[in-house]
């Protein structure tokens, strides 16, 4: 890959804070012309530096309330077995996030929830429904006080 320069940079600032933005906008911001704006854009996008455009939604709009970390333990890290786990856990579509961890836990998740009833459900018919899940920890969020979808740059 290769090294991002000031141009580079300054676009995708630009574009984290407006995915919107025209290109002739963004092109004029960062003092391109358009058709060099659109090649430098389609490179860092061809590249995966910038892996997608996304409407970022209100969970509290559409009524999730709960937002819960889920610490989850398997029977082993075996590669098949880690493998089973994610492809199952790619179903739920409660679940926000999910990283592999070293230490304690093998997953933790961040499983987004109407209220405690839909945990209970989204617990009973999804969560222990993981496969090789031996341990489920489930900590509820009592207020959002960061959630940055980006990295400065």
């Amino acid at each position: 890959m290769r090294t991002l320069d000031a141009i580079d940079l300054a676009m995708m600032r630009i574009l984290q804070q407006d995915g919107r933005i025209s290109n002739a906008e963004l092109a004029a911001r960062v003092g391109l012309s358009q058709s060099a704006c659109s090649r430098r854009l389609a490179t860092l996008e061809t590249e995966g530096t910038i892996s997608g455009y996304h409407a970022r939604l209100s969970n509290k709009a559409l009524d999730y309330k709960m937002m819960v970390i889920v610490h989850i333990s398997l029977s082993g890290q075996f590669a098949r077995t880690l493998a089973e786990f994610e492809a199952a856990v790619k179903r739920c579509p409660n679940v926000l996030v999910c990283y592999l961890m070293s230490g304690e836990y093998d997953y933790i998740l961040r499983v987004a929830a109407k209220d405690l009833e839909d945990y209970e459900r989204i617990h009973r018919d999804w969560l222990s429904a993981l496969p090789h899940v031996v341990k489920i920890n489930s900590s509820f969020a009592l207020r959002e006080v960061l959630d940055r979808p980006n990295v400065g740059l």
